[in-house]
């Protein structure tokens, strides 16, 4: 099994953990330290021997920073955790904050006081980040000091190793295209942006870049390394040698200088004191690669990572895989959907067995590599905490007559899946069955949308919320997130979002999952990965326009729909895609379950 349901930290040491920080704090003789969730790749997943903000303070989320001063502490989270930091968090040693309300930044201006220092890791912060945190220190009158050697690393006991998951190279028959042909293509970005090489820092971008892939964190299969990709020349990636194996190591030396990842800072200081301008992606690239470069006599230049926008956009090599991987995903699940139905209603499911049998289908495809994301297996008020992760302590029964929500997917070579089905069990109530369809029109909004050239999500995603909008209802997150292609489940830059200003091009996908939350009592999320199509003509129009191809194929709960309350246009998308599952899942899947699609796939 990939996921764990135990890794659960007692909120009550805290209180002993912050206390051993403040000591060393005050031994080095700073007043406060900041303590983000991300290492130094600044990924959503980070390596058991990265997990410091969880250890500190129990918070499990994937995001997140910690404030710690000498008289007080603060977590900082967002809308999707402000449920959950109160239940794996000491409140009485940290007081929960709105990451987006009120950032750390000004609370910070507020909090100190002339004269003070306060550490950071600058390996763990973007040189974005540490600028605002810098100007908020300037404004209190103190000082954002850098530290050398984490204060926090000083006192964690028993502190994991680093990973050291073996890497391997990603068959281009998947990748569509060969890694020197991707190195030629961005080394021309970088000479474009004016850089005589770029810093490359996120591992997925290395992973897609040279073609390969690694197991150094969980669910998604990452390489962490660092890369510098030069005007001209042979890039240099910088890697735990004992990663590689004779294939792996064979392959990268064909396209690049390997060394040691503690090289990386010695080789920018070469690049600035030879007069070098340097790009890093300011948004993701760590203040002390930056500062490296400057402090030896280089020029930095932000630009953003040029690797982010190529692989965002799928080769037909990459799109043939990802709608082969839904495919098998979506009979797995259909076998899933058609097990849960007889066990809940037989009743003695809770959360956990629900998650398991769910890895057990995926695993039976004999091709699958991973999870990509920990289930989200949530029954009843647990559905209500949109990013909840069920464990030992928090596992629900499956009750009668309510919602239960299920959010997974699943790593396989050619392709990443992500799907989140909202499974009506017994007779639901009607409220409930409301909130239900006015998601779903939400969601048949963004699968029908259609739109220019140059749209971005941001520009689409109030067609997600409209419906519930006029109910006086919205959720807390994003509507949609870029995914990749055998890599990361969360992928940029294209998203729907309020925040989502990446124009949305063919070849993308990403996901569609409006929601509805009612805390204490339940929640609800129809999710479907979605393939942006190119430019079409439409009857009688004038311009071209893009528009969404699902990839997810499996039922939509029709039990829970209110048919009164979706427009004929509705009705006809729903029927029709429920059409196309039972016909392309029916013939991969037994005869039981073949039965049992019939049914839940049936025209409203």
């Amino acid at each position: 099994m990939f996921q764990s349901f135990d890794n659960v930290i007692d909120p009550s040491v805290g209180s002993a953990r912050c206390a051993a920080l403040r000591r060393e704090l005050a031994r080095r003789g700073l007043d406060g330290f900041l303590i983000p969730r991300a290492d130094a790749h600044q990924g959503e997943y980070v390596p058991p021997s990265d997990a410091r903000l969880s250890w500190l303070t129990g918070f499990a989320g994937s995001a997140g920073m910690a404030v710690v001063l000498a008289e007080e502490a603060a977590i900082f989270v967002d809308g999707r955790y402000t449920i959950q930091v109160r239940e794996q968090v000491d409140t009485a040693v940290f007081r929960p904050m709105h990451l987006i309300e009120t950032p750390p930044s000004e609370w910070l201006a507020g909090k100190l006081q002339p004269g003070q220092k306060l550490g950071y890791d600058p390996m763990l912060h973007t040189v974005n980040g540490a600028k605002r945190l810098a100007e908020a220190c300037a404004r209190a009158g103190a000082e954002l000091v850098a530290v050398d050697g984490n204060p926090l690393d000083a006192v964690w006991e028993d502190r994991p190793e680093p990973p050291l998951g073996q890497v391997r190279v990603h068959g281009q028959e998947f990748a569509g295209e060969a890694a020197e042909d991707k190195i030629s293509r961005m080394a021309a970005d970088v000479r474009r942006a004016g850089g005589d090489a770029f810093v490359l820092t996120q591992p997925d971008s290395i992973a897609w870049l040279f073609n390969i892939r690694g197991s150094d964190v969980s669910h998604t299969p990452l390489p962490l390394s660092f890369a510098v990709l030069p005007r001209e020349g042979r890039p240099q990636i910088f890697i735990d040698g004992r990663k590689l194996t004779n294939a792996s190591r064979d392959h990268l030396e064909a396209l690049a200088d390997i060394a040691e990842p503690d090289g990386l800072t010695g080789a920018l200081s070469a690049l600035g004191s030879s007069g070098a301008t340097v790009l890093v992606d300011p948004d993701w690239a760590g203040d002390a690669l930056a500062s490296a470069v400057l402090s030896s006599g280089g020029k930095v230049k932000h630009g953003a990572d040029p690797v982010t926008k190529a692989k965002a956009v799928k080769n037909p090599a990459e799109i043939a895989g990802a709608r082969a991987a839904h495919l098998r995903d979506g009979a797995a699940f259909a076998r899933f959907l058609c097990w849960l139905d007889g066990a809940a209603a037989a009743g003695g499911l809770d959360e956990i067995a629900v998650a398991e049998r769910l890895e057990v289908f995926r695993a039976e495809t004999g091709k699958l590599k991973e999870i990509s994301f920990d289930s989200i297996s949530a029954a009843g008020p647990n559905a209500a905490i949109c990013h909840y992760r069920v464990d030992r302590g928090s596992n629900l029964p499956i009750p009668a007559n309510s919602l239960f929500l299920i959010d997974s997917g699943a790593q396989y070579e050619d392709g990443t899946t992500d799907i989140t089905r909202t499974v009506a069990v017994g007779e639901v109530p009607q409220d409930q069955k409301r909130h239900f369809t006015l998601v779903l029109k939400g969601h048949i909004a963004i699968a029908t949308a259609r739109f220019p050239v140059g749209t971005s999500g941001a520009q689409i995603d109030a067609l997600a919320r409209i419906a519930l909008w006029k109910a006086g209802l919205d959720f807390d997150h994003g509507t949609g997130h870029g995914v990749g292609s055998y890599l990361s489940v969360h992928e940029g830059p294209q998203r729907i979002a309020k925040t989502g200003h990446a124009p949305l091009e063919p070849g993308m996908i990403v996901s569609n999952e409006p929601g509805y939350y009612r805390d204490g009592s339940h929640g609800i999320r129809i999710e479907n990965l979605e393939l942006v199509t190119p430019p079409a003509a439409i009857e009688g129009g004038e311009r071209a326009m893009l528009g969404f191809e699902p990839l997810t194929l499996a039922p939509i709960d029709r039990r829970a729909v209110v048919a009164q309350m979706l427009s004929a246009e509705e009705r006809a998308w729903f029927d029709s895609y429920h059409a196309r599952v039972l016909r392309e899942l029916g013939p991969l899947v037994d005869e039981t379950t073949r039965a049992w699609l019939e049914v839940a796939t049936a025209p409203l």
